[in-house]
């Protein structure tokens, strides 16, 4: 597409914007004169989905009118409402509605996880991460190590070449080549939170399952903002929050993907709970425990339900629109963005997100020369959230759900007049 660095142009792609009836469907963030702020967080808290109130209403008046009885007799009943939203999560995922449930949260979803996919022998015990994975990705790790007895020398980090941002699929190869052989997992962020880069999973799982590794992705900046096509990546195992581009609401509840290569095996060592135990004989409270296929077969408590309820309004719009409408209309409003922060020139700006659009996401990470965080208040100032980064990076995140090609435009022509300072 040929982009034009102007308003006009910006409200025609706003026009012909299919997907343009969404955006009123979520509380847009309002100055105390009652002006929407220009929303770029979507990679840290998703908005809030003005349906999300009503779904939690309808649980407040089950429990308020039927008390224990809405687990089976409510609108929604809460017996099963997890796995009622698994056929959407899997959508959005690109998985079968058997490999994934709504459970928890992330970290501690990835620990749930780790206890059945990173089983450490005397040969083989290390665990491979990308070098700037997200810090609780590298504390749960480390975590593991400790746990099993080991130590944190033995967590391998795939890293940049030097004087460069990205990570090369080669590197990752020759550390595989040269350690494969002692690495038990390889747990990888499907989309960097830093760098915005996005990894070939189905490559990654490849290399990985060649040397015998177990492979895991945490999808936490993907979910709802790449096809992942988890199942078909072959990945064997996957965990993501929903409050992002998901839209969730705060610290709410993850998600989570079990190859069906395994799912099925009941063998697999796991922590249990009663929600995990087959859910035929689940209230029996007298029988052993039988462990449930798919993964349902990783859950442990009982579900919250007023948590579940955003997720549902969320899930229902993703399901409507479909993730191939919503990456085309992604690749055109970040390739808007891209081309918007070009025109101010590599003197002021660079950006370290590839350019390539299958190798990212929406988010695009801006470096700004000379800047310190005052760049990111000045923007506060007038309006506009993004996110800031040490030691010089803005982050940004256009969201095909809610931003709009003119929101781009004016963004980047605030920061065009912020760093006339600069």
């Amino acid at each position: 597409m040929q982009y034009k660095n102007t308003l006009e142009f910006a409200k025609e792609l706003d026009q012909k914007d299919e997907l343009a009836f969404y955006r009123n469907q979520f509380y847009i963030p309002k100055d105390k004169a009652g002006n929407n702020w220009l929303y770029f967080t979507g990679n840290s808290l998703g908005l809030q989905p003005k349906k999300a109130k009503e779904y939690i209403d309808i649980e407040l008046k089950d429990w308020a009118e039927k008390g224990v009885e809405g687990h089976f007799d409510g609108q929604n009943p809460w017996v099963t409402y997890p796995e009622s939203l698994s056929p959407m999560m899997a959508k959005v995922v690109g998985a079968k509605p058997s490999e994934v449930i709504i459970m928890d949260t992330l970290t501690a979803n990835l620990h749930f996880l780790m206890v059945s996919f990173y089983r450490p022998t005397k040969k083989r015990y290390k665990i491979l991460i990308e070098s700037d994975a997200f810090p609780s990705d590298r504390y749960a790790v480390q975590s593991q190590l400790k746990f099993h007895g080991y130590s944190e020398e033995d967590l391998i980090y795939w890293s940049p070449p030097k004087g460069k941002d990205l990570l090369e699929m080669d590197d990752l190869e020759k550390i595989l080549a040269a350690q494969g052989n002692q690495i038990a997992l390889v747990l990888i962020g499907g989309v960097n939170y830093y760098t915005g880069q996005r990894f070939d999973f189905k490559k990654i799982a490849e290399l990985g399952h060649a040397k015998g590794c177990v492979v895991g992705i945490d999808l936490a900046h993907g979910v709802g903002n790449i096809k992942a096509n988890l199942h078909d990546s072959g990945v064997d195992f996957a965990a993501w929050c929903t409050y992002k581009y998901l839209n969730s609401g705060p610290g709410s509840l993850s998600g989570i993907f079990v190859h069906e290569k395994h799912s099925y095996n009941t063998s697999l060592p796991r922590f249990a709970g009663w929600w995990n135990h087959n859910k035929d004989t689940r209230f029996n409270m007298r029988l052993p425990f039988d462990v449930m296929s798919g993964a349902e077969g990783w859950q442990l408590s009982n579900p919250p339900i007023l948590a579940m309820a955003p997720i549902k309004a969320s899930l229902e719009m993703f399901e409507e629109v479909g993730m191939e409408a919503l990456r085309e209309k992604s690749i055109k409003l970040t390739g808007f963005m891209e081309y918007l922060f070009q025109e101010l020139g590599s003197e002021a700006v660079s950006i370290i997100t590839p350019k390539n659009p299958e190798e990212r996401g929406c988010q695009l990470s801006i470096q700004v020369k000379k800047a310190t965080k005052s760049l990111h208040q000045k923007l506060m100032d007038k309006h506009v959230i993004t996110d800031w980064r040490e030691p010089n990076v803005i982050r940004c995140a256009p969201t095909p759900m809610y931003n709009t090609y003119q929101d781009v435009y004016n963004m980047v022509l605030i920061l065009k007049d912020i760093l006339k300072d600069y």
